[in-house]
Parts: C-alpha cells; sequence; structure tokens
C-alpha cells in the first residue's frame, strides 16, 4: 500500500524547522549523527562535494573518477545543479568552504 504523501507534509515541514534552530557546526553534525545512518551521511557528503567540484567547471567523468563517487550520483547531482531547485547554488553562492572543522 502507498503511503498518502499528504500526511508527511507536516513532518517535512517540522524538519525543515528544526534545521533553521541549528546554531553551530557541532549541533549539525549532532542533528544529523542522531537523524541519518553514517551511510547516508556519506552520500550527502558524497553529493555536495561533487556539486561543488562540478560548480567548479570539473567534468561529470572527471568528478566521479576523482573523487571515486559513482557517475551516476554524479549526474544526478549535475541535474539538480543545472536545472533543480537551487539549493545547491543557493549555498554555493554564499561561499561554503570544503572541509569545514566540526
Amino acid at each position: 500500500m502507498k503511503k498518502d504523501l499528504a500526511h508527511h507534509q507536516p513532518s517535512e515541514s517540522d524538519l525543515y524547522a528544526a534545521f533553521l534552530m541549528l546554531e553551530t557546526p557541532e549541533e549539525v553534525k549532532a542533528f544529523l549523527a542522531d537523524l541519518c545512518t553514517p551511510t547516508e551521511i556519506a552520500a550527502f557528503a558524497d553529493r555536495w562535494h561533487a556539486a561543488r567540484l562540478l560548480h567548479q567547471g570539473l567534468s561529470q567523468r572527471d568528478v566521479a573518477s576523482r573523487t571515486g563517487i559513482a557517475l551516476a550520483t554524479v549526474t544526478r547531482v549535475a541535474r539538480f545543479l543545472s536545472r533543480g531547485n537551487g539549493g545547491y547554488l543557493s549555498i554555493i553562492k554564499r561561499g561554503a568552504k570544503p572541509n569545514a572543522a566540526v
């Protein structure tokens, strides 16, 4: 049976609001560690790394070969980077720096 997606809307809004309450990198790290599996966090980190490299002008194949991130994942990131909701670009344009200390 398929879940009613409308039922999840308030939960998603609550999740977004929870992210906005986080104030430090340590709080973000702790929240994500409680919320996600280590594999999910690693997948998020890979996508974010790929987005920044693609934005710097590297080709999809270069990103995949240099990082070990699957080409299918890099391709998905590239698609959202160019035609997505602007989420990646909004943070990239704010000057997010790689390897921030946490």
